[in-house]
């Protein structure tokens, strides 16, 4: 008898220190998931996509791409603060600069070679556009436009979690080897960093899940209308076009990365209307902000990586390159092979690439998401 308890009070000490995880008879593991993002006023819609399905999400990320890593960490907090989730999922800020550009190496490329339909962060500052709600734009990153918050406030920067993107990721792939998920949607320069930092990160995460990656889409640019030509640019790449080459060639177990197949799906009048009437935080805020002329970019991609039996109608895999010859017209393009023509004198990886995806379900995961919404609980 007395070497039972001792037994049981060894464990029940193991147990409080961590040595020995207590796990129910049945139960399983939630799958994990970092999510890593240019954070807008509705981008809400990925929280509460992966609060609806088996995934725990461990913290948001912030990068630099539409706007600035500063300005895109007090949207992931602000969304948050709408559903009450901000005390159960951290945000952590990520670096302000991509690896090498800038915004006067930016202009100088596109002097050369041409303007893109929309150059992120390093866009010329434009106060009427601001003063309408859109993000900063310029060449400063701790630059802060409250008009584009819900309720016109930015929130307290102290709310921020202390410990850089780059960093938590590292640390939570440490933490869960071979279990985390990471979806990148903006730069991939905090995830770069990742992999500098630890160079087993990419290979102990679970996947890599990408929006961007556009093939082939430059007679769809030069064909169409100036929106056409801006939703078939890949800027989430372009905007720090060497990180991109680090993490693409990185030794990942899987990498998908949804490009052309996104710029497929809209949300409609009806789809709106059916949201706004429920009337929630998240459904106002949507009213407010959501631009429904651009395709749903980064749901579709969490899709992906949510239900890929499901939302993945079509898809092939082939070897990815990324231009990083700053000369090139091509600087920050992906570059697609078969294997049987993959350069020989660099390292590559698979990807996997869809086509096409169901619709349908994409758009029903944003509406069933937005219209309830869950709550730390469901984390």
């Amino acid at each position: 008898m007395k070497a039972a308890i001792a037994v049981l009070l060894a464990l029940c000490a193991a147990a409080t220190t961590g040595l020995v995880p207590i796990k129910r008879q049945g139960e399983t593991e939630a799958p994990k998931v970092i999510l890593d993002n240019d954070w807008g006023p509705t981008d809400f819609i990925l929280v509460l996509m992966a609060l609806a399905s088996p995934y725990q999400i461990l913290g948001l990320t912030s990068n630099t791409a539409n706007s600035w890593a500063l300005q895109c960490s007090l949207h992931a907090l602000r969304s948050l603060q709408l559903g009450g989730l901000e005390n159960c999922i951290p945000v952590h800020k990520g670096t302000d600069y991509p690896l090498l550009n800038t915004a006067d190496l930016q202009q100088s490329w596109e002097y050369i070679h041409g303007a893109l339909p929309w150059s992120g962060a390093f866009a010329p500052m434009n106060m009427t556009a601001e003063a309408a709600g859109s993000d900063p734009t310029d060449g400063n990153p701790n630059r802060i436009v409250p008009s584009s918050f819900v309720d016109g406030k930015a929130p307290d920067l102290n709310q921020l979690n202390g410990t850089m993107a780059a960093a938590f990721m590292v640390d939570m792939v440490r933490e869960y080897p071979g279990e985390v998920s990471i979806y990148a949607a903006g730069s991939f320069t905090n995830i770069a960093l990742a992999i500098r930092l630890d160079p087993t990160f990419a290979q102990n995460a679970k996947e890599l899940v990408f929006m961007g990656g556009y093939i082939d889409t430059n007679l769809l640019m030069v064909t169409g209308s100036a929106n056409e030509a801006d939703i078939n640019s890949d800027i989430n790449i372009k905007i720090d076009p060497e990180a991109a080459k680090i993490v693409l060639t990185a030794d990942w177990q899987n990498i998908t990365l949804v490009g052309n197949a996104a710029n497929s799906v809209f949300l409609n009048q009806t789809d709106l209307e059916e949201i706004y009437n429920v009337n929630n935080s998240f459904s106002q805020a949507m009213m407010q902000y959501f631009q429904a002329y651009f395709p749903l970019w980064d749901a579709t991609a969490l899709a992906v990586m949510l239900e890929p039996e499901t939302v993945v109608t079509n898809s092939t895999d082939f070897f990815v390159d990324v231009d990083v010859a700053w000369y090139s017209p091509y600087y920050g393009n992906v570059r697609a092979s078969q294997q049987m023509y993959a350069p020989k004198g660099q390292t590559l990886r698979s990807v996997r690439y869809p086509f096409a995806v169901d619709v349908e379900r994409v758009k029903e995961l944003v509406r069933d998401a937005v219209m309830q919404p869950g709550s730390c609980e469901d984390n």
